[in-house]
């Protein structure tokens, strides 16, 4: 008999709407990938170390040379005290989630989420034994409330998975919010697991503050990272698991019977990259806020609401305040079938009762591919306020 937490799990909502655009033509705005190829200095890392270093297994925690980038990176940019010993190699921050829950979970144990979150955390948790008690944020704001977090906690919760910057709802909590959560922690003795992987994606001067880093989170918080959200090269699946060595030692047991390890090459190559200089990653940001606020102004030009962007690579747009009575997930298949071009329902990131009225937009291609995609959007618009 098939596993039911999988038999009763359908196609995702990024594959769906990315086998729409495909089939119609139309300008995926959908799935959450950049046009671009990466950082070329990055590619030809990868290429020299594929044909010159060893393509036997690595060691199961990871490269020596890329824990300790690692380390040190996340010590540069975030302040952060993770020795090389406290870092685990993952193939992809998905897996790190996933050997995160599957080591630190039991059956019975519930873990807190906030909605919209990242469709994978539900099921992981689910094959862990868990149960996902959710905390619904709201448009515009998406704001954690101390109260609504407390509500959610019961004497059976384990961890807090949080993920910020929040990808659905393009948010970069604050530090007030992110001290609500550490403080909950402390005082309920739960876990965090933080789901970091757009901390270099953020906009208008903003930068990340780790939860890992505050008071009294050290021993129960695991800080995820991606290479692949941090270099534009989403294919590459090099993850991050860091936190205090026991921890991750607990962690690394779960890793090694997932994937194991992660292709010798690309650790080498991200390595490299994990020590560039400050000035590279502002420039990653700018490109990424120029791309942003190209869309922004575009689609408020052709009369959609924009909701505010502070990080990712997505932006969301409010149909009811558009004028466009349909619900996102219509309005979803509407616009891939009739106007080319694929967004995602922001409903399909809630697993009970969400709001219907906004979609989410990938901001990260080139001018010319926004510019085509406003333009859709606008005659769209036209004839749905009809």
């Amino acid at each position: 008999m098939a596993n039911p937490i999988y038999k009763a799990l359908g196609s995702t909502v990024f594959d769906t709407m990315s086998a729409l655009a495909r089939e119609t033509g139309a300008i995926n705005l959908g799935q959450g990938f950049p046009d671009q190829q990466g950082p070329e200095a990055l590619r030809r890392a990868a290429g020299r170390a594929l044909m010159e270093g060893s393509n036997q297994y690595p060691p199961m925690r990871g490269l020596p040379v890329l824990r300790e980038a690692a380390a040190e990176h996340y010590a540069r940019h975030q302040d952060t005290a993770f020795g090389a010993d406290g870092v685990l190699v993952t193939s992809g921050a998905t897996e790190a989630i996933a050997a995160s829950l599957l080591a630190l979970i039991t059956p019975g144990d519930e873990v807190v989420i906030f909605e919209p979150a990242y469709d994978a955390y539900r099921p992981l948790i689910a094959r862990a034994g868990g149960q996902a008690r959710a905390v619904a944020l709201q448009p515009p704001g998406w704001r954690i409330d101390a109260a609504a977090l407390e509500a959610a906690i019961t004497p059976r919760t384990r961890a807090i998975l949080f993920n910020d910057p929040l990808n659905p709802a393009a948010r970069a909590f604050s530090d007030d919010e992110r001290r609500i959560l550490a403080d909950a922690c402390v005082r309920h003795d739960l876990y965090a697991i933080c789901d970091e992987v757009w901390e270099h994606v953020l906009f208008d001067g903003r930068a990340h503050r780790s939860l890992a880093a505050l008071p009294g989170m050290e021993g129960r918080a695991v800080k995820i990272g991606s290479a692949g959200k941090i270099f534009s090269m989403t294919g590459w699946k090099v993850g991050f698991a860091c936190g205090a060595p026991d921890l991750i030692e607990l962690i690394a047991r779960a890793h090694q019977y997932l994937t194991f390890t992660t292709p010798p090459a690309l650790q080498e190559a991200v390595a490299e990259g994990m020590s560039w200089p400050q000035d590279w990653y502002a420039e990653m940001r700018a490109g990424y806020q120029r791309s942003r606020d190209r869309l922004a102004a575009g689609l408020r030009e052709a009369g959609w609401a924009v909701l505010p962007s502070e990080a990712t690579y997505f932006l969301n747009i409010d149909l009811a305040a558009s004028g466009v009575t349909q619900d996102d997930t219509a309005f979803c298949e509407t616009i891939v079938r009739e106007h080319g071009v694929a967004g995602i329902p922001v409903s399909a990131f809630y697993g009970g009762q969400g709001p219907s009225h906004i979609v989410r937009l990938c901001f990260a291609k080139k001018d010319a591919v926004l510019d085509e995609a406003v333009e859709r959007l606008g005659r769209a618009r036209e004839v749905m306020r009809g």
